[in-house]
């Protein structure tokens, strides 16, 4: 009797063994092979919101919190703060969004403040912004010459062709206090509410937003569109999920990256068609090679004290991870080639 309890107990054991052992390889990612991101040191501690280019060139910038603003001339390897005189209140600005087109430039923020240059950013103007304005400038695209889009953060979107002289409003309500927003590079746009308990999105030509319901339970962190201006969201508790063709309702199933660990998901970009890196809190950053079918994770980059809060491509071979209190981190196209062809 004792011998066959003995065997029964040893039977468990093993079960229990066979069981966790399982739960752990469906719940770890494996390691990346490589890591192409390289830590840039800062001269600052402010948080980071948004960087852009002058086109092709090494020329760039970068904004945050407390007016910072940041310009670099080799690609982004080193920066320099750059200081603007904006008033006693200077430091309670904080610019949320930067785009160029060739040397013509804007800079958005909160609270109430748009930026323009036309001269790569040697010369930077404040541009007057109604009293009446529905919301504060949250993202600002530049379109050309003269021309950009602005959205506040209460989801009103204006455009002007005029270098920011006169503003055409583009939607005849805003959607509400906005989490996030994201433009396409067709002109589409879809924004998360503030409690993400819904989306919305707007096509040129539409008059009003459209809202539409979040796909589960788990209230909505992030949304944005994908190289093939497919719908991507993340939601909390680490869950992502990919839009079905062009159809704003129509979902691919939920997929838990990392579902052992309790961490959020924060942004997510495409560096290629199939290359997907997503970033998350506590210096979390998974890579995907095949649209995101499977993961692995970039631990090299774990020892980073910070969460990694927006991630940007303005090419395959340029990217940037932004996060709090000055983290960034550069994309290293030669390091990635070298670990692709080992």
């Amino acid at each position: 009797m004792n011998r066959l309890l003995l065997s029964f107990q040893r039977i468990i054991i093993l079960l229990a063994v066979v069981v966790l052992s399982t739960g752990c390889a469906r719940g770890y990612l494996p390691s990346t092979s490589f890591n192409p991101w390289q830590v840039v040191e800062l001269p600052t501690s402010a948080t980071l919101s948004d960087v852009a280019f002058v086109d092709d060139s090494p020329h760039g910038w970068l904004v945050g919190k407390d007016a910072t603003l940041l310009e670099t001339q080799d690609g982004g390897k080193t920066w320099e703060l750059r200081a603007l005189d904006l008033g006693d209140e200077q430091s309670s600005y904080t610019f949320s969004s930067v785009s160029f087109v060739g040397d013509e430039g804007w800079i958005a923020g909160q609270p109430s403040i748009l930026l323009h240059t036309t001269d790569g950013g040697k010369s930077w103007l404040r541009v007057p912004l109604s009293a009446q304005l529905p919301g504060a400038p949250n993202t600002v695209t530049a379109l050309g010459a003269g021309t950009a889009e602005m959205t506040t953060d209460i989801g009103a979107i204006y455009k002007t062709k005029d270098g920011g002289r006169s503003w055409q409003a583009l939607v005849q309500e805003a959607v509400g206090v906005v989490r996030n927003i994201s433009r396409s590079d067709d002109g589409r746009y879809v924004a998360v509410s503030a409690r993400g308990n819904f989306y919305s999105t707007w096509e040129p030509g539409q008059d009003a937003w459209q809202p539409h319901n979040r796909t589960s339970s788990r209230r909505l962190q992030s949304m944005g569109f994908g190289k093939d201006n497919r719908l991507w969201l993340l939601a909390r508790g680490g869950m992502l999920q990919f839009s079905d063709d062009n159809d704003y309702e129509d979902w691919g199933e939920q997929i838990s990256p990392e579902f052992s660990t309790s961490w959020g998901l924060l942004d997510l970009a495409y560096r290629t068609p199939n290359e997907v890196w997503v970033s998350g809190g506590s210096g979390n950053l998974l890579y995907s090679a095949d649209g995101g079918q499977t993961w692995q994770k970039d631990r090299a980059v774990e020892d980073v004290p910070a969460n990694l809060y927006k991630i940007v491509f303005d090419s395959p071979e340029r990217g940037f991870i932004l996060g709090q209190e000055g983290a960034l981190l550069r994309y290293d196209a030669e390091a990635a080639a070298a670990a692709a062809a080992a």
